[in-house]
């Protein structure tokens, strides 16, 4: 484990790694990874977005070496043990190099807890008010100086084995406060219209990720993922405003970013950038089904005549003569 506060200067050779707990079966010091990315002493956070609850797609991708993984429970729906399964993968199988974020299916506080409990953090959707956002924070968080209410589970953690606060001068809880990362996701006008006021009553919120395409299809306006070529006046506007209200409160943002151009683009302002996805990749299964289909080419009335499938018309005459 890295010096805290140093664990920057280890990001080379360890990776995600250098921000690990004392125990894997804790969360790595996300935050922190956080703040020094948005700080640009180390690069942003490399994500691949896990569409699928697949153990063993999790499994198969952890040697691999990403930064983050996304475990989507909001939309790919799977029990707590699949969902906890998968977070352990994503961290044992990296050998601690890769941290995984969980995004909730609600601001509800099991599910939270759950969450946190497996050593995820924790990405929340669809938060629009300070309210949802306190409810959010105080979930996450052990302690009446955080506003917690979070319950602190007696053998999650295995007393004298896995329990080792990181910082041997404070106590366990103190530090898992400070290790898991919360990010809440902006995903409509709402939300883009009070996030000055979340920002400024809810500090400990580490990242925001701004969902353009639920913000776009709750404004009624054209389903468009990123945003991407939307020219619409209102949602200019809106855009305008989140990244205003990011730049005053200077707080970490996170996005999709796909090519290395966009990338490129990409890493001047975001802390974490997902990159790549699971269903994105399966998904062009279906060119290559196009492409076969394509270089077989229509069946022919009789196997071997059609000159795009088989042997020659001409050849197979040939055969026949000798």
């Amino acid at each position: 484990m890295s010096v805290s506060g140093e664990e920057y200067k280890n990001i080379a050779t360890l990776g995600m790694n250098a921000y690990a707990a004392p125990s894997l079966f804790q969360p790595h010091k996300a935050r922190q990874a956080i703040r020094d990315a948005h700080k640009k002493k180390i690069p942003p956070l490399i994500c691949y977005y896990s569409g699928l609850s697949s153990v063993p797609i999790t499994r198969f991708l952890a040697p691999m070496g990403f930064d983050a993984v996304w475990i989507d429970w909001e939309h790919s729906s799977c029990n707590v043990e699949t969902m906890t399964t998968m977070v352990h993968e994503a961290i044992f199988m990296s050998q601690g190099r890769t941290i995984p974020w969980v995004r909730i299916p609600s601001h509800d506080h099991a599910a939270i807890g759950f969450a946190l409990d497996a050593g995820a953090s924790i990405v929340v959707p669809q938060v629009e008010t300070v309210e949802e956002a306190k409810h959010v924070m105080s979930s996450a968080k052990f302690g009446t100086k955080h506003r917690g209410t979070r319950s602190a589970p007696p053998f999650r953690l295995i007393p004298f084995l896995t329990d080792t606060p990181y910082d041997p001068s404070r106590d366990l809880h103190k530090c898992l406060n400070d290790q898991a990362a919360v990010m809440i996701q902006i995903e409509s006008a709402e939300g883009v219209r009070n996030l000055d006021a979340i920002l400024t009553e809810c500090p400990d919120i580490d990242v925001v990720w701004f969902g353009m395409l639920d913000c776009r299809v709750s404004m009624n306006l054209e389903a468009k993922m990123s945003g991407i070529g939307a020219d619409e006046p209102e949602w200019l506007e809106i855009s305008k405003l989140f990244f205003d209200t990011m730049d005053k409160h200077d707080k970490p943002y996170a996005g999709f970013a796909f090519g290395p151009e966009k990338i490129r683009e990409a890493a001047k302002r975001m802390s974490l950038i997902a990159v790549s996805a699971d269903v994105v990749h399966l998904g062009a299964m279906a060119q290559d089904l196009m492409n076969a289909r394509e270089a077989v080419g229509p069946v022919g009335q009789k196997n071997g005549t059609n000159s795009a499938n088989g042997t020659h018309t001409e050849n197979l005459e040939t055969v026949n003569q000798e």
